[in-house]
């Protein structure tokens, strides 16, 4: 059994996958890809020094004092893709001997009644993470694939990256990093306050999505909106301290800090 998260639009059912994992014999293979900058706060696949066994740690699990370490991407280099492949007569073995369920490490995050507004009732969250099953399975094994195979859309930074020339769709319909990217997919950091939801990102973007595929890094502080024509190079910041929107110049910004809190705007190399 294939299974993944929907929004992971690299999930597609790769056959060269579906036999490796059948002639490998082993009852359960996560799917890795190599962290990045954009991935460091994800979970992470590490050895558990007490039998071996293959584990997934994830960031609610970690303490503040090693949140450094969990973030280093040099140190724990592959994250889960939450592309699973399952043997279904091993699944079966592992919930009848645990009375109906899987059991799963308990994850704890904290969070607000209304996502639309920080200051609503705040409630703690209790889940449980699929990959993390990974535990239960003697003999469990993984597996480094191609970047291709991990296009998450949660958050706004995901979604307009994705809608950006950074991204290309295959004959076959498939959402792929574009070759011009080398393989590393830009940093897209939007200021978190502003643009939780797609409905702020729709108002950022009135005239189409800014060209990305040539940008390291684009940091937005503040409420902006992107004119058609422009073009991100390098690392670029853009910073809007007036409580209203503003409007970020067309044309090419290249390694720019941009304030365009004024309307005159002020360029600093």
């Amino acid at each position: 059994m294939f299974v993944s998260n929907s929004d992971n639009l690299g999930a597609t059912l790769d056959l060269s996958i579906l036999t490796h994992f059948s002639v490998s014999d082993v009852p359960f293979m996560m799917e890795c890809c190599e962290r990045t900058e954009n991935d460091k706060k994800g979970g992470h696949l590490c050895v558990r020094n007490l039998d071996q066994q293959l584990v997934l740690r994830e960031s609610a699990m970690c303490s503040k004092d090693d949140e450094a370490e969990f973030q280093n991407v040099s140190k724990h280099k592959y994250f889960n893709t939450n592309n699973l492949w399952i043997r279904l007569d091993k699944l079966k073995e592992i919930v009848e001997k645990s009375g109906g369920f899987i059991p799963l490490p308990m994850i704890k995050n904290s969070k607000t009644v209304d996502p639309k507004d920080d200051e609503s009732q705040k409630v703690v969250q209790l889940e449980t993470a699929m990959g993390a099953a990974i535990e239960c399975f003697s003999g469990a094994s993984a597996i480094v694939v191609p970047r291709t195979r991990f296009a998450p859309v949660k958050k706004c930074n995901d979604l307009l990256l994705l809608r950006s020339d950074a991204y290309i769709i295959t004959d076959d319909f498939c959402a792929q990093l574009n070759p011009e990217c080398n393989g590393v997919a830009p940093v897209i950091a939007l200021d978190s306050k502003k643009y939780k939801l797609v409905s702020a990102l729709d108002k950022a973007i009135p005239n189409g999505v800014p060209s990305l595929f040539k940008c390291a890094r684009l940091t937005v502080t503040g409420e902006v909106i992107f004119q058609s024509n422009t073009k991100f190079v390098g690392n670029v910041s853009i910073v809007n301290e007036a409580a209203e929107a503003k409007v970020v110049p067309a044309g090419t910004l290249k390694n720019k800090d941009l304030n365009i809190t004024h309307p005159q705007g002020c360029i600093v190399c």
